[in-house]
């Protein structure tokens, strides 16, 4: 939030810019003083510097940011809606008692009585004011990029995607994987929240019967993206229990919706053996994440993915599972009932614009720094 000439101005940003040291750079150059190293305020002071009325400023935004970004805004007449050229984050337009709202997802309007309207498509300015809605093209659109990770683990399962609702591409996933790596079993289990519409999935095809193996505690937040190893492994610990009984002697299978470090993975087979299950097969029902994403999710760097430096099989032996199967791109692109319009870059490295950021965006923010300004 900032106070400009013309009012004050409220920026909310789901993504990342892959060019925002650059912009930083310019910007503290011209002598503009930032507070912090949020790519955020970068974008508020280049839209307070553009000449204009907030229209065009949001024109000359989207001609310099390059990345993912996902934005609302706020003025003293207005709000804003802005999406990407490649369409990378969701923003979705409600509407309620004769007017407009934006969200990131459709979930967020049953909470306040609104009806879903339509996605913000990918480069399009949304303007909502006393006069109702006005879209406008801001950017050309390019082609089309929209996160499959966003299907397959950030979006709350009741939001709808693209005229999909979550949960159901969810439990199509969990078929898929079923018909790709079936395995004999007593029992399907999943890691919970985020896995449990996989496991549904994959009990249903499988025809195995599916029960809760992991309690999870709800105070616990998304282990993955801890900043060190030992936070990550304490919060596995913390973050879930067994159900002993519904395990004991039995071949589990334990579905996930992804392996990124692999710190969850081998504490919860481990956890899985010692409430006395006979056997735990994993699946995943998405690809190996090999490379990382630039566009918004906090991953990890290349090192740290799991399966940029390890086989199938060397995974599994480091996470001690029975057998160990990952969903195939193919499968992944029929459960999401498309050929193409989506970033698959995380599985396959292929991103879908070309650009030298991503060798300065593996470095620390130390190491970013001195490459924009020199040692």
């Amino acid at each position: 939030v900032i106070e400009t000439i013309d009012g004050p101005l409220g920026v909310a940003h789901n993504g990342n810019l892959v060019n925002s040291p650059q912009l930083r750079r310019e910007l503290l150059e011209r002598g503009v003083g930032l507070q912090t190293s949020s790519d955020t305020e970068v974008m508020v002071h280049l839209l307070t510097g553009a000449g204009g009325d907030w229209m065009s400023r949001i024109r000359v935004l989207m001609s310099r940011a390059e990345g993912a970004f996902a934005l609302t805004l706020i003025t003293r007449d207005a709000i804003y809606g802005v999406r990407d050229p490649w369409g990378f984050r969701p923003l979705v337009i409600g509407e309620i008692d004769g007017g407009f709202v934006l969200a990131s997802e459709s979930c967020a309007f049953s909470a306040i009585g609104a009806t879903f309207v339509r996605d913000v498509q990918p480069g399009e300015i949304v303007r909502v004011d006393d006069n109702g809605l006005t879209i406008e093209q801001g950017a050309v659109p390019k082609r089309r990029a929209f996160c499959t990770f966003e299907q397959i683990y950030f979006s709350r399962p009741d939001s709808v995607h693209e005229g999909h609702l979550v949960h159901s591409t969810r439990q199509r996933l969990g078929r898929e994987l079923a018909r790709e790596a079936p395995v004999e079993a007593d029992l399907v289990v999943p890691v919970p929240d985020s896995g449990t519409p996989h496991a549904v999935g994959f009990a249903q095809e499988a025809d195995v019967p599916y029960t809760e193996g992991l309690i999870k505690n709800r105070y616990v937040g998304r282990t993955f993206i801890e900043p060190t190893q030992q936070l990550r492994s304490a919060g596995v610990a913390m973050k879930f229990n067994p159900l002993g009984d519904n395990l004991f002697g039995k071949r589990v299978v334990m579905v996930d919706d992804s392996i990124v470090r692999g710190t969850t993975s081998g504490p919860l087979v481990q956890m899985l053996r010692d409430a006395g299950a006979a056997e735990v097969h994993v699946r995943v029902a998405c690809p190996a994440i090999t490379d990382p994403c630039y566009m918004g999710v906090d991953m990890a760097s290349r090192d740290e993915l799991i399966a940029g430096h390890k086989s199938v099989e060397e995974i599994r032996q480091h996470i001690g599972a029975d057998s160990l199967a990952f969903l195939s791109i193919d499968a992944l692109m029929r459960a999401l009932e498309a050929e193409d319009g989506y970033c698959n870059a995380c599985f396959t490295g292929d991103y879908p614009f070309e650009s030298e950021r991503w060798v300065q965006l593996e470095l620390s923010p130390k190491d970013q720094f001195a490459q924009v300004w020199g040692d």
